[in-house]
């Protein structure tokens, strides 16, 4: 089943505008709503309650867009490159990015986040009225930074990825 060279170009550009709109979303978050949040809202207790729920929003929208791109990118091409010899490829260099971007979705989802939620329900107030070196604190703050690394390495590999969907291989339009 030969798979003509358009549909592929087709399907890597919604691959890759899907990658793109999660990370403009994130980036948009991180600029923009983020700062504004801490700045006006009353306390940073509130401002950190908004963005938690931001924050599980744009996980479960990476869900969509790295499996709707993981999908697409190598859905249409799996037929084929089960019959080729080649062990290591762009396509399957691909796949493994987009697996590990997923996993990444998977601790930030299911560890992470419910992680910081129960920190969060332990507390008696607002995070900023422990003691800097109160346990629970301390807990928050390295989930916290957890929670902001794998957002990150996930923003990098979506912009990674999207770069690299134009780069798959594609049968030669002429043969």
């Amino acid at each position: 089943m030969s798979i003509p060279a358009k549909t592929l170009v087709r399907t890597d550009a919604v691959a890759a505008g899907l990658l793109l709109l999660w990370a403009g979303m994130v980036l948009g978050f991180a600029l923009l709503t983020a700062p504004l949040l801490f700045r006006l809202l009353p306390s940073r207790d509130l401002a950190g309650l908004v963005a938690g729920n931001a924050v599980a929003r744009l996980d479960a929208a990476a869900w969509i867009a790295f499996v709707g791109a993981l999908g697409l990118t190598l859905g249409v091409r799996w037929a084929r490159e089960q019959r080729e010899a080649e062990v290591v490829g762009p396509q399957r260099l691909w796949g493994a990015a987009a697996l590990v971007a997923l996993l990444m979705c998977f601790a930030s989802a299911f560890i992470v986040t419910p992680k910081l939620r129960d920190i969060r329900a332990r507390m008696a107030g607002p995070v900023e009225s422990l003691a800097p070196d109160h346990p629970d604190r301390a807990a928050y703050r390295r989930a916290h930074s957890i929670s902001v690394q794998l957002m990150v390495l996930r923003l990098l590999l979506a912009l990674a990825l999207a770069a690299g969907a134009a780069g798959l291989p594609r049968p030669d339009p002429k043969g």
